[in-house]
């Protein structure tokens, strides 16, 4: 039998998984690494324990399969997008990674949008105003605040270049990664306005598609692997992209929402390249298609936050069974849980609505809430985001949002789904292998690269469904009050969140 190694590389942790030339996944193994948060607002990872926790991941895949190194003919990666790690000639690594939730460049993000005509000009020719998480203002801040790692600095890479780089010693830069940076999705080049930004453009890597060859693992990283030397590494792609394939959501119109420490909603499109309300147009894994994509930074990070803060005896004692044991408990509160509404918004939010200074809320207590009002609030908070970037898919691109098939671990959660369904008034599908969709679609990517697999029409037949939920019509009236109430929220204290956290979250500047 022949294998593919897939990666999914999130926020906090890698999953290796083993996917055979027919779609099936055999195993997986994982390895965390962590996050460091240096000052408010600030979110960074360590580049090199990427690697550690791929090496980890992969050798503990192949000691628990007992697979042949040399049936392993592909290595691929799909990892969280938006990285920044700055990159000497030499191959060092100056900078911690810049995470995709990192929002401390607001100021450059504003100095950017006057420099090139004001941020409601910016607005029309972009689609949507950039904001200090954006990789572009994040760019420049190292222009301006780190100066010298700038100045050193070869090739920006993204998570996935920097692993791509480990693996066979060249720096390159995948499209759909690129489109982070800022892609013209039409010539598949950097787009050339980058350099009015003050970026110096030939400090971005060659570009390669998702399907392409990089290079073979090079002697040490074969050593540090397991794996054979020469074994071919592709361009691979970020997770959203991915997590596209593996929902086999590929085509023209196709919506997938994905449910796991983020969470998003992605829709396929032949013709669309515009920025609208937070949404994002990007290159998909194809070539020829490209992606609408709004992202909601915190899901399942919020469930865990509410374990840590309210569970953790209960976490203590069941461990992984905590989340069984939540499924249970929100079971019992109401739909609405007694006009209690939590937005989500702990990190800020791209979409439905873009902002930096936004946090999270808990609104209407009253004395009959419990802890468990305040869980299912969370699980309804994210429902009601989804529900807004739906509407605005709906508005903008003309999409049809009353199908869509649901993916990512989240997807696990049979309660939440029913909420999700309730909420959205849509019947939908959960895939068989929510989990490990990212990776099987990387793996679907490889089997192309390969020539195993025609095209990217065909990953279909790769993806099965599990099960299916309908929206409670008796729901219905509740949840269509509580959403306009939750849009509200927003607009009621975007001024106060922007006035209580503007100055703070931009960082000290050292």
């Amino acid at each position: 039998m022949k294998y593919i190694i897939s990666h999914d590389m999130g926020t906090s942790s890698v999953k290796a998984v083993l996917v055979d030339f027919n779609g099936k996944i055999v195993a997986s193994c994982s390895a965390d690494y962590p996050t460091y948060y240096p000052h408010p607002a600030w979110v960074e990872q360590n580049p090199d324990e990427y690697w550690t926790g791929v090496c980890q991941a992969t050798q503990g895949l192949l000691q628990k399969t007992g697979v042949d190194k040399k049936d392993i003919k592909g290595m691929v990666f799909a990892t969280q997008a938006m990285g920044i790690i700055p990159m000497s000639e030499d191959g060092k690594t100056l900078y911690n990674n810049i995470s995709w939730v990192d929002g401390r460049a607001e100021k450059q993000a504003q100095s950017i949008m006057k420099r090139l005509g004001g941020k409601r000009f910016f607005t029309l020719l972009a689609g949507t105003p950039i904001m200090g998480k954006d990789v572009i203002a994040k760019l420049i801040w190292l222009k301006e605040e780190r100066n010298g790692i700038y100045k050193n600095t070869k090739y920006f890479l993204d998570v996935n270049g920097f692993l791509k780089y480990k693996c066979t010693g060249k720096m390159v830069s995948e499209l759909s990664g690129a489109s982070s940076y800022g892609l013209d999705l039409k010539k598949k080049e950097f787009l050339s306005v980058l350099g009015l930004t003050g970026l110096d453009i030939k400090k971005l890597p060659p570009l390669v598609k998702s399907t392409d060859i990089v290079g073979g693992l090079t002697e040490n990283a074969a050593k540090e692997l397991g794996l054979e030397p020469e074994t071919p590494v592709f361009g691979g792609c970020d997770d959203v992209q991915s997590a596209c394939v593996g929902s086999g959501q590929t085509q023209d119109g196709e919506i997938h929402i994905y449910l796991g420490t983020s969470a998003w909603v992605c829709a396929s499109s032949k013709t669309e390249t515009k920025f609208k309300r937070g949404a994002a147009a990007i290159q998909s894994a194809d070539p020829e298609m490209s992606l609408i994509v709004g992202i909601t930074e915190a899901a399942g990070s919020n469930i865990d936050w509410v374990i840590k803060q309210f569970f953790s005896k209960e976490k203590k004692e069941l461990g992984n069974k905590i989340y069984q044991y939540m499924y249970e408990q929100i079971e019992n509160i109401p739909p609405g849980c007694q006009h209690l509404i939590c937005t989500p918004w702990m990190l800020g939010e791209r979409c439905p609505v873009s902002t930096t200074t936004t946090r999270a809320t808990l609104f209407n207590i009253n004395p009959e809430h419990t802890r468990e009002h305040f869980l299912k609030a969370v699980y309804e908070g994210i429902g009601y985001n989804l529900k807004w970037i739906l509407e605005n898919f709906h508005e903008d691109y003309k999409l049809d949002c009353d199908k869509f098939t649901i993916i990512g671990g989240g997807a696990q959660n049979q309660s939440w789904m029913q909420i999700i369904s309730d909420i959205t008034g849509v019947e939908f599908s959960v895939t068989a292998e929510p989990r490990n969709a990212g990776a099987l679609g990387g793996a679907i990517i490889a089997l192309i690269g390969l020539g195993e697999i025609k095209s990217f029409s065909e990953a279909k037949k790769f993806v099965k469904m599990d099960k299916t939920y309908s929206p409670n019509p008796k729901n219905r009236e509740i949840y269509d009050k509580l959403f306009a109430d939750y849009k509200n929220i927003y607009y009621s204290l975007r001024k106060t969140y922007k006035k209580a956290n503007k100055q703070r979250f931009e960082g000290v500047q050292q």
